[in-house]
């Protein structure tokens, strides 16, 4: 019988599994017909022709009873874990439709992790349980490359809005978070006992930075921020990452302009001094415009309620 089945499977159809499964289970093909919601000819006639596609009899049929053969008591197991298959299959697929199954990959920079991400990550889970969430720390540079090169779902870029020269690849980005920018000092700085300080009087200190290459935007925005003065910054190390400029900055080595989420990573003797006029940096999540983006949805709206929880704090 297997091989008979093997044979023939290609010319089965589901409908014809579920049709046989109905008066295998009723062994009566008036009930089947009726629990499938059809009339008794149209069900026998397509019996018939499963069992002439399978080149065996399914059923022993009498004007008394209806009985499986041997062949359709080994079909009955068959079509049941093949219609189960069938079932699971659709239920996944229904979930993936729906946004609550898949996978979502989300890079972030890592000034993230002492604002959004801890938040995002919580309410994510607790919302798509059966999603499964890769998180890549990386630059906002890296970040746009991975967007557009399909490797990223999700980016959480700092001062990033990107704009795609694929028009094949539309970007959507949103601001989710927002914070002041300070400038951090070693502790035993003339200036490190103000309230704030002027970009004026930051820019006659040594300067640690980052590279533009990697960090456009906020890169753009700390410029920004010295544009107004006569002066010209003193770049004297250029770091990817924060707390490496925060190890040049406890060593003497100069100031570096953060987001002020960075206290949560100052050590005794490092200051962080607001500047004046109070400028600040934003946290964007930027993803590719798709049809099929709930999830990436569903992430992004976890991202918004996240940060706002994060700023009624």
């Amino acid at each position: 019988m297997p091989v008979i089945l093997s044979a023939y499977y290609s010319e089965m159809e589901l409908r014809q599994l579920r049709y046989f499964l109905a008066v295998a289970d009723e062994l009566h093909f008036g009930r089947a017909a009726e629990r499938l919601h059809m009339s008794q000819p149209p069900l026998s006639v397509q019996v018939s022709r499963l069992e002439e596609e399978l080149g065996t009899t399914l059923f022993e049929r009498s004007t008394r009873s209806v009985r499986l053969t041997p062949a359709g008591v080994h079909l009955q197991a068959s079509a049941r874990s093949i219609m189960s298959s069938v079932n699971t299959v659709q239920d996944e697929m229904r979930e993936y439709a729906e946004g609550l199954s898949g996978r979502v990959t989300v890079g972030f920079v890592s000034s993230a992790n002492y604002t959004v991400l801890p938040g995002v990550v919580q309410l994510f889970r607790a919302r798509r349980p059966h999603v499964t969430l890769d998180l890549r720390p990386l630059t906002s540079g890296e970040q746009i490359a991975g967007l557009l090169a399909g490797t990223l779902d999700v980016a959480i870029v700092r001062d990033e809005l990107p704009t795609s020269t694929d028009p094949s690849t539309e970007l959507i980005a949103e601001v989710v978070f927002e914070e002041l920018l300070v400038a951090c000092l070693p502790a035993d700085h003339p200036l490190s006992h103000r309230s704030e300080v002027s970009a004026d009087e930051i820019v006659e200190i040594p300067m640690v930075t980052y590279p533009r290459a990697l960090m456009p935007g906020y890169v753009d925005r700390v410029s920004a921020v010295f544009n107004a003065t006569a002066g010209v910054i003193n770049v004297v190390e250029e770091v990817v990452h924060q707390e490496t400029a925060l190890g040049f900055v406890a060593a003497g080595v100069g100031t570096s302009i953060l987001p002020e989420s960075v206290r949560h990573l100052l050590p005794p003797s490092i200051v962080a001094i607001p500047l004046t006029g109070s400028p600040t940096s934003r946290l964007i999540a930027v993803r590719a415009a798709r049809h099929d983006d709930r999830v990436t949805g569903a992430f992004v709206e976890c991202l918004h309620d996240a940060a706002q929880a994060l700023a009624r704090r």
